[in-house]
């Protein structure tokens, strides 16, 4: 008799619940009206971001690619006549993407950035997949002064070897000799 009456006040105890918040005021928040806020570090969509002097930061070195635990980023590495490298074509599937942000903590160049922009879903499956037209984007992102070229080393039409930031003219190896 014990049990049933135990069954009973559990019953009553959830319909007491139930008709509690029957007359309440909803907190439900309408998501297409009300888009609230996120926080500063939340990483969604990846976006190619350019140089102070406008041009491509990405140098198609491939860390992005290989640091990817789902492999869904892939490119073609190509070079110009003044010796910078460029992706030929940059490719992102989003449909694998788990948004861990390890290809913008592997980038050398700041180039591959993660956006707050997380609305993607789409019916077809294919149009998660994107190109490098429709990641590349006209501001520089986070760090807006950096210019990989200025720092690299490499030499192209910034300058050539020793004349670069923070970097020192190159040794000449015969003077080095006893």
């Amino acid at each position: 008799m014990s049990s049933a009456l135990e069954a009973v006040k559990a019953l009553a105890s959830g319909f007491a619940t139930t008709f509690k918040h029957l007359f309440r005021k909803p907190i439900t928040e309408e998501y297409p009206e009300y888009k609230r806020t996120l926080p500063v570090r939340s990483r969604a969509r990846i976006v190619l971001t350019r140089d102070p002097d406008g041009g491509e930061r990405c140098v198609a070195c491939y860390l992005c690619s290989a640091v990817c635990p789902v492999s869904c980023i892939s490119m073609q590495s190509a070079e110009r006549e003044d010796g910078r490298r460029y992706a030929a074509w940059f490719r992102i599937n989003f449909a694998r993407c788990i948004y861990c942000g390890l290809c913008e903590e592997a980038c050398p160049t700041s180039a591959i950035q993660l956006s707050p922009f997380f609305e993607t879903c789409e019916r077809d499956i294919l149009k998660l997949v994107y190109e490098k037209e429709d990641l590349l984007v006209s501001h520089q992102g986070k760090d807006r002064e950096y210019n990989f070229y200025k720092y690299a080393g490499v030499v192209t039409e910034v300058g050539g070897k020793g004349e670069h930031i923070k970097e020192d003219r190159p040794v000449d190896i015969k003077s080095n000799m006893p």
